[in-house]
């Protein structure tokens, strides 16, 4: 009895008691369902959002794509026709330096010279100018080498930053003063110019700059210069450099011409110095050296050296192919500035020429005229008493002041100027 009940109770006992390891099997299954069903859903979600992700980033793409064309459709839709472009080049004549004009222009408290007055009343026809073009008849070989006037020219620096304040772009820098102060003066010459920030040509200091056509770009539309001197007063040309002056060679000119071709330019102007001294008509080879230049792809040729005013004229140019362009030739623009006294060398002008690009890419000069000026010499002062006059403004403000705006001795010499200079250039 007593053993029947203890193998019952044991019995219970062993139904009672938890199978653990039938657990255990349970719990792996389960959590290996589990992690399957999670690899499974993850994987499921991850191709899925890949794909989402994939279908957004094609979408957006379309979508940028979609506006780039739209917005180059409304650019397009937007752009204006092409349309004719115009701008106006003003030239000045020969910028020269006497003693007279430096020692006019020098402070002797600060020890500096100060040139500014002299444009004072013409500037502002400078400084408006798309582009304005000059001719120095100087050098910038610095204060050691002594500052001189005729026959050897050297100039204080100062006169270079001033010509630059009055809106001087171009400066042509072949010609009979070049060499005035060697090479040496020369190479830093072109030191001060661009220093200055004057573009120039005619002079270099190396064959690789002179072998560089100057290009200079006004509203878009590229001008090609070149720049020739007759000689240097017969200072020789170094022998180991003769690219640092410009002289007139028929075959250099061509070349270089040439060479500014292949620059594709819409316009090509030549900076001659030329001529005769003192003459107000051109000599025989600069009108042949005119024909030879507009017919080897010259457009506008502005003439320097004979210290006074000689004609200008607009004229048809027949190439060789039949074809006609517009040409404008200016045969001297006289002195700017200086101290010389001989007739007709106080009297010059500011000219302006109003160009036109046109859509199809022909050129044409569609006005030319210009400012007359006088450089004025005020014996009531003891300084500061050379300066620029605009002859028109002067004349008008006299008239229209009763004669107390000038002199009237200075209303009648401006008045004889002006009739000078349109004896020579018309009206």
């Amino acid at each position: 009895m007593r053993r029947d009940a203890r193998t019952r109770n044991r019995k219970r006992r062993k139904n009672n008691d938890i199978d653990y390891t039938k657990v255990r099997k349970v719990l792996i299954s389960t959590v290996a369902i589990l992690l399957v069903l999670f690899i499974v859903i993850a994987i499921f979600y991850y191709f899925k959002n890949r794909n989402d992700y994939q279908n957004l980033i094609e979408t957006s793409a379309q979508e940028i794509e979609q506006e780039r064309q739209a917005n180059e459709e409304n650019s397009k839709e937007d752009e204006e026709e092409p349309v004719d472009v115009t701008f106006t080049l003003s030239a000045i004549g020969d910028i020269m330096c006497h003693n007279t004009q430096y020692n006019d222009a020098y402070n002797s408290e600060t020890g500096t010279y100060d040139f500014s007055y002299v444009f004072d009343n013409i500037s502002l026809y400078t400084k408006t100018a798309d582009i304005c073009v000059g001719n120095l008849e100087t050098t910038f070989a610095g204060e050691d080498r002594g500052y001189s006037g005729y026959p050897t020219f050297n100039t204080p620096d100062s006169l270079a930053y001033e010509l630059k304040d009055i809106g001087l772009d171009v400066l042509s820098t072949a010609g009979n003063h070049a060499l005035d102060k060697g090479f040496d003066g020369l190479s830093r010459t072109i030191d001060v110019l661009n220093d200055a920030d004057i573009s120039h040509l005619g002079t270099y200091k190396t064959e690789e700059e002179q072998n560089k056509t100057l290009i200079k770009y006004v509203k878009g539309i590229k001008i090609a210069f070149v720049n020739y001197t007759y000689g240097t007063n017969g200072i020789p040309i170094p022998s180991d450099k003769p690219f640092c002056v410009n002289l007139i060679d028929e075959n250099l000119i061509k070349e270089q011409i040439d060479r500014a071709k292949e620059e594709n330019p819409d316009i090509i102007i030549a900076c001659m110095h030329w001529g005769n001294e003192y003459k107000t008509t051109p000599n025989s080879t600069q009108q042949e050296l005119a024909d030879f230049l507009f017919q080897n792809g010259v457009d506008i040729i502005l003439g320097t050296h004979p210290h006074v005013l000689e004609p200008m004229e607009k004229r048809t140019v027949t190439l060789e192919d039949g074809t006609t362009k517009d040409g404008f030739v200016i045969y001297s623009l006289g002195n700017f500035i200086s101290g010389q006294n001989a007739e007709n060398t106080r009297d010059s002008i500011i000219l302006n020429l109003d160009i036109t690009k046109h859509v199809d890419g022909t050129i044409t000069i569609d006005n030319y005229d210009y400012i007359p000026i006088y450089m004025y010499t005020d014996t009531t002062k003891s300084k500061q008493k050379m300066k620029l006059l605009d002859i028109n403004k002067n004349i008008a403000s006299y008239e229209a002041s009763a004669g107390t705006s000038i002199s009237t001795s200075l209303y009648n010499t401006l008045k004889s100027e002006l009739s000078k200079i349109q004896n020579i250039l018309g009206n």
